[in-house]
């Protein structure tokens, strides 16, 4: 049992002292000839550790201008007078030093116009059905974080107004793509 316990002593001693030796740079490397007078350098720049930086995550919104100047143009060419933002959503990760970074997780497209009826769900959806396809046309790759929404915010000259938020995805799908007026409407408009 001595000659046992003695064999286990002196076997976790030579571990413990060789890898003392590897970690002190004592050991030989594998790539040294111990034949070779000259130590062998090396001609790679340093390595460094990369070092996590912790941040806290919050919502974020961030405007695209030379996505909106693409928007603008298309639209106006319908009706300049409507007012269009076009803007990404996702999260910044804000560092302890104050700074932040934006990650966007899809790019959204907001088009206000005035209208003289909110129940002509008819025109409503013609609307509609004109320029969702002149936004789609756009390369999804041009909208940070891809393809988001389009908000429609019609108007009345009361000030009363009616949201439908149809996502960009949504409509290039086959069964959605051909609809237009009374029907596309229907389709997204959601009841409030």
């Amino acid at each position: 049992m001595k000659r046992y316990r003695n064999w286990i002593i002196a076997l976790v001693l030579s571990a413990t002292a060789g890898a003392v030796a590897i970690q002190n740079g004592l050991a030989p490397s594998l790539s040294e000839s111990t034949e070779s007078p000259l130590p062998i350098t090396s001609t790679d720049a340093p390595t460094t550790t990369p070092t996590y930086e912790p941040c806290g995550y919050m919502w974020a919104y961030q405007e695209v201008p030379e996505l909106l100047v693409k928007v603008e143009s298309v639209i106006h060419a319908l009706n300049p007078e409507a007012m269009i933002r076009v803007q990404a959503f996702g999260e910044d990760c804000v560092y302890a030093d104050g700074r932040a970074t934006f990650g966007a997780m899809e790019t959204d497209v907001y088009i206000h116009t005035i209208v003289d009826d909110l129940t002509n769900e008819e025109a409503l959806g013609n609307w509609m059905a004109e320029t969702l396809p002149l936004v789609a046309q756009i390369s999804e790759d041009e909208f940070p974080g891809g393809y988001g929404m389009v908000e429609f915010w019609f108007e009345n000259s009361n000030g009363e107004s009616l949201y439908i938020r149809p996502k960009i995805s949504r409509f290039l799908e086959a069964d959605v793509r051909d609809k237009s007026g009374a029907e596309l409407f229907r389709l997204f408009y959601v009841t409030p």
